[in-house]
């Protein structure tokens, strides 16, 4: 097929037919002059998955038409944005960019209330704010939000979109992007177009994956994986009122959609671009890797959910182009890679970055966090990472397996030893977590736990140990110190910043309690922030270790902004002669230069000073502690977990 001839002649009738009326003469020219840019692109990608059925056409001409009436319902102050990102497309790989992320509920706990969060968030140096899943969901067990209800519409208990449209003003004026999740794999069972199916409506029950029998969906069992095998065997429900098998990958009352159907993608496009007109920066696209479905296959990382990701961005493009995508692609790192891109998702997630962490802190060693960073770290120049420590999910051990196999580690017995750690159950362990969807079949599960438990804070403050405590500090300012240095924007978890210990409480509300992620959703509460920002002397040592960790990370940040090799600059992973070592360079085109020296181990380690010949052995300075370095050291000193930012 001649995509590009075929999308000018289409596009040519479409422009000759389509109402404009309801814009402005601006608008309808810059509507015009974007969708002449992107049309070819979009076309070539709806075609590919939608050309073979008879009204595809049809379908694309609706869509147009979706996008006009989302530069129609775009406010003047966002356009405005549009043309200055458009103007500043790395605006993204900035120095000065740092997030959080947070539930409302957990943190406001309604939208209204974190007006008054915001000097909080700039005191810290948050720039970007991602605010968990607020929609109208289920009550009671919703996945934490992410079986939406309503797009449109805001969880009663958090307050409405008119809330949401208030708050996202108050932040942009306040240097704050907001970030929101678009969760397009699938809706709840409560949502319109699942109530519709139930009655029986044969256009909606086209919206999901429904079968009259297990024939389809056995055969589709045998090459799929099980996601929550602790709550429901199988990626299937049956549903008593219609008689049918529904496709429900996550839990039973998220029905997954059925992206064979272009009105399913045209009704998304819609709600993502409502999502994106309320004002966000980004949107983080839930369970990516699962929207394309493909008989003998598992299912995930689909060629075609590659090329609906990309139709998608060109809608973007047309329509609100201040706003990316950021990438949820918990898979093999190789897989997450494929996301990256201009045109796909322009800011990822980074797992592997955040599961090699947590490996060598348990290992004291960093083999593994180093092959891995120099085969999968690099990126397109126009993309950006967005590196994490802790989430609201779980964490799983998602290296690659091949490259343990290099260093001759078993892949099966590491993850075994790293989920035993973690849990606790190994002698030895520093940490608190929580096993997370432990398979009854074979043992396997992840890991759940606040940063502050898995570091060992929690077990420290029970022993009253002040050198545990005291390592417990060093080890979360470690591990966000490398997402605040090796490149990207870094991402923290709300709660994280002032040292929260595990929430137990979880375990007795019936709601919760068979979701051990609960355990890492933790409240902050007014009392936990005025804590933070005050300059008091905290008097217990849990106040003690949580204004530690405030005071750090604050500090740390303040660093980061203020030197822009931190911002748009190159990285390279380098091997630090000490296995217990991690380090990286990362050079600015200016010629500034950033040599990071990283000690995984309670007990000092030294360096050679050959490694200063990545800053070729320049004098320089450890941004963090002031110390000088003229450059000719025969060895460079790293007390335990310490880490050294040598500046040139």
């Amino acid at each position: 097929m001649n995509y590009a001839a075929d999308s000018n002649v289409c596009l040519e009738r479409i422009l000759a037919s389509i109402d404009l009326s309801g814009l402005t003469k601006k608008d309808a020219t810059l509507f015009t002059r974007r969708l002449k840019a992107y049309f070819p692109t979009l076309f070539e990608k709806y075609v590919r998955v939608y050309g073979h059925q008879y009204d595809c056409y049809f379908h694309l001409q609706k869509l147009v038409e979706v996008l006009r009436e989302g530069v129609k319902n775009r406010k003047p102050k966002l356009k405005k944005l549009d043309e200055l990102r458009t103007n500043s497309p790395l605006w993204y790989r900035e120095e000065k960019q740092v997030g959080m992320a947070a539930y409302v509920d957990l943190m406001g706990p309604t939208i209204n209330d974190l007006h008054n969060k915001i000097p909080y968030y700039k005191a810290l140096g948050i720039t970007y704010l991602h605010l968990m899943p607020l929609y109208d969901a289920p009550k009671g067990d919703s996945d934490g939000g992410y079986a939406v209800s309503d797009y449109r519409k805001v969880n009663p208990s958090l307050g409405t979109i008119a809330d949401l449209e208030k708050l996202a003003t108050a932040l942009q004026e306040e240097g704050i992007n907001l970030v929101l999740d678009f969760v397009f794999n699938h809706t709840s069972d409560e949502h319109r177009w699942a109530k519709a199916a139930l009655t029986g409506d044969p256009r909606y029950q086209h919206y999901y994956y429904l079968f009259d029998d297990r024939t389809l969906p056995d055969q589709y069992e045998h090459s799929l994986r099980e996601i929550f095998p602790q709550v429901r065997r199988g990626s299937f429900t049956y549903n008593e009122q219609m008689e049918k098998w529904v496709w429900t990958t996550f839990n039973s009352f998220q029905w997954d959609l059925n992206y064979s159907n272009p009105e399913v993608f045209n009704d998304i496009a819609a709600e993502m671009l409502f999502l994106a007109n309320i004002g966000c920066a980004a949107l983080r696209l839930d369970a990516l890797a699962f929207i394309w479905k493909e008989m003998g296959t598992n299912c995930e990382n689909q060629e075609k959910a590659h090329v609906l990701i990309q139709a998608f961005n060109a809608c973007l493009q047309i329509v609100a182009p201040a706003v990316v995508f950021k990438s949820e692609a918990i898979v093999h790192p190789d897989e997450v890679l494929k996301y990256i891109d201009k045109n796909e998702c322009q800011l990822s997630y980074n797992p592997l970055l955040m599961a090699l962490l947590w490996n060598s802190l348990a290992t004291r060693k960093t083999r593994l966090l180093t092959r891995s960073m120099k085969k999968s770290f690099p990126i397109s120049e126009a993309c950006s990472w967005v590196n994490y420590v802790r989430c609201h999910d779980d964490i799983g051990w998602t290296f690659d397996d091949a490259v343990a196999h290099e260093l001759g580690i078993n892949p099966y017995d590491h993850r075994h030893f790293l989920n035993q750690f973690y849990t606790g159950r190994f002698k030895g362990s520093f940490a608190n977590g929580v096993p997370f969807a432990e398979n009854p079949s074979n043992g396997d599960c992840r890991v759940c736990g606040s940063l502050a438990s898995l570091c060992g804070l929690e077990g420290a403050l029970e022993k009253r140990d002040r050198l545990s405590i005291d390592n417990a500090v060093k080890r979360m300012l470690l591990l966000y110190g490398i997402t605040f240095s090796i490149g990207g924007i870094p991402l923290l978890y709300s709660s994280d910043e002032i040292a929260k210990l595990n929430d137990y409480s979880y375990r007795n509300d019936t709601s919760k309690k068979h979701d051990d992620r609960w355990v890492n959703r933790i409240r902050v509460t007014e009392q936990d922030t005025a804590l933070a920002l005050s300059s008091d002397t905290p008097t217990t040592l849990k106040e003690q270790a949580s204004k530690a960790v405030f005071d750090g990370l604050k500090r740390m940040l303040h660093i980061r902004k203020s030197h822009c090799v931190f911002g748009v600059a190159t990285t390279q992973i380098i091997e630090a002669g000490n296995q217990h070592c991690f380090s990286f360079v990362r050079t600015q085109q200016a010629g500034q230069r950033l040599l990071v020296l990283c000690n995984f181990s309670e007990y000092e380690q030294h360096i050679d000073g050959d490694i200063l010949k990545e800053i070729e052995n320049n004098p320089c300075t450890d941004l963090l502690s002031a110390v000088r370095y003229q450059g000719d050291e025969s060895n460079i000193t790293l007390k335990p977990f310490q880490q050294i930012w040598l500046y040139t």
